[in-house]
């Protein structure tokens, strides 16, 4: 997989392929001979998104190619665009040509890795065709570029992955395997072993399924600040006793898509070994139906003595994250990051394209807005409005997991898990993790939101 996400060998023998805005094509067809001028005439070419076309060689074959980069408003209205292109070109080793900027070239570079992606896990016989590769532009960091396409490759296969391949036991192995990859410290509390170690809310989210629920644990760097990174792991979420109907059961093997983000993102910290102290945090349960499962009203007792009253036992993740989230904050760090495929609530306010994220920290969200445009992840704040901090509180216990409010699922579910935390600056993400069809660079499935602002906001964020 990830050995098709990288560059051509700079010295190898590259076709042009030439970007051109509308506006540049008269100048570019003028001036590129009686040939090609004559074929981008007859066959329309007119410099749109992502329009291609293969320019003849003399001998028959193909010459190079020209891309359209479309108007200002098309590219406003497109992300990565120009990798429709891509799918047109032949094998071989390509270079960009073109009046772009390092922006517009970093955006293409990235959107080329990205598109090398599949997910064919299932389809072992199915011939997959060689990719054209890319030139890394002169002046990009194509170590970063790469980093960040595999982490983000990473992240889309065990989001992917169904459930069946892809429960606790199996994440943990992806965690663990990642660890070693990169000389990392990991440990797992499994079982019955959460209730001795107090863990209490994870263990009851978990513990009617036969795959023993358990808590993740990985520990990288010995310089730089300390980040801490929290996700969910919900292999599979059924909704538990209160059952999801079928057609909000289909895609929750995404449900662990906020720890496929983080193990994502850690990867790409990791690779370019950022002076950073890492610690990851990933609770792995499957929310099942059994005759021990979680119960409406059961009122649980969290990791930080903080009880809940659990009005709905398909707001787990919540319960989970507040465990694991007590946990970080028993030790120093500077920025503590949640993220997690935690309501439907986002999803209406934002759709599945943008990262709604929160936080209290100005200087945390201007890193993040600005580590966004660098990484082409577009993110969207939303605010902890304390108003909404009585709907949390049931009156019978501390908290209640899922408040019969009706409004706001998304913002109440974020003061929820920000009750939980103390000392560090805090930032959480509620992402979707899925594209629901195909788009340019973002097959339709498992994806990645947040983890590439994330990369670039991190220097800022952990200034001294």
């Amino acid at each position: 997989m990830t050995s098709r996400l990288a560059f051509a060998d700079p010295s190898s023998c590259s076709r042009p392929l030439h970007v051109l805005r509308p506006e540049e094509l008269a100048a570019f067809v003028s001036g590129s001979g009686r040939t090609w001028a004559a074929w981008l005439t007859a066959t329309g070419f007119e410099a749109g998104l992502g329009e291609l076309r293969l320019l003849p060689a003399a001998d028959g074959g193909v010459a190079g190619a020209v891309a359209g980069l479309g108007t200002t408003q098309a590219r406003r209205r497109s992300r990565f665009g120009l990798a429709k292109a891509i799918a047109g070109l032949p094998e071989g080793d390509w270079r960009l040509e073109g009046q772009l900027d390092p922006a517009e070239q970093a955006e293409a570079a990235l959107a080329w890795l990205l598109s090398g992606y599949r997910f064919d896990r299932y389809r072992p016989k199915k011939k997959t065709p060689s990719l054209p590769r890319l030139l890394c532009p002169e002046g990009l960091d194509s170590a970063r570029l790469i980093a960040m396409a595999e982490g983000e490759a990473l992240t889309r296969d065990l989001i992917n992955t169904p459930a069946e391949d892809m429960g606790p036991e199996e994440l943990e192995a992806a965690f663990l395997a990642l660890a070693a990859d990169y000389g990392a410290q990991a440990e797992v509390i499994r079982g019955d072993e959460l209730l001795a170690r107090n863990f209490p809310m994870i263990h009851a989210v978990g513990r009617a399924s036969p795959r023993a629920p358990r808590l993740l644990d990985l520990r990288w760097g010995t310089r730089g600040p300390k980040l801490t990174l929290v996700g969910k792991g919900v292999c599979f979420d059924t909704g538990g006793l209160n059952l999801k109907p079928s057609s909000g059961m289909n895609l929750m093997k995404k449900d662990m898509g906020g720890a496929a983000t983080v193990l994502g993102l850690a990867r790409m910290i990791m690779a370019l070994d950022l002076p950073v102290q890492l610690r990851v945090l990933v609770p792995a349960v499957e929310n099942l139906v059994s005759g021990n499962a979680l119960k409406p009203k059961d009122i649980l007792t969290s990791r930080k003595g903080l009880t809940v009253e659990v009005n709905d036992t398909d707001a787990e993740g919540r319960l989970v994250l507040a465990d694991a989230l007590a946990y970080a904050c028993e030790e120093t760090a500077a920025v503590l990051v949640s993220m997690a495929t935690l309501t439907g609530a986002a999803r209406v306010a934002v759709g599945p394209d943008l990262a709604p994220y929160y936080t209290d920290d100005e200087g945390l969200a201007e890193a993040l807005e600005a580590g966004a445009r660098a990484g082409f992840d577009p993110v969207w704040r939303m605010p902890f409005h304390e108003p909404y901090e009585s709907v949390i509180e049931p009156g019978i216990a501390d908290l209640d997991n899922a408040p019969g409010f009706g409004f706001a699922g998304s913002i109440t579910a974020a003061l929820f898990l920000r009750r939980f935390v103390e000392g560090p600056r805090y930032l959480h993400f509620d992402i979707y993790g899925h594209t629901p069809s195909d788009q340019p660079a973002r097959p339709k499935g498992g994806v990645g939101q947040g983890a590439r602002a994330m990369l670039g906001a991190l220097g800022a964020m952990l200034a001294p």
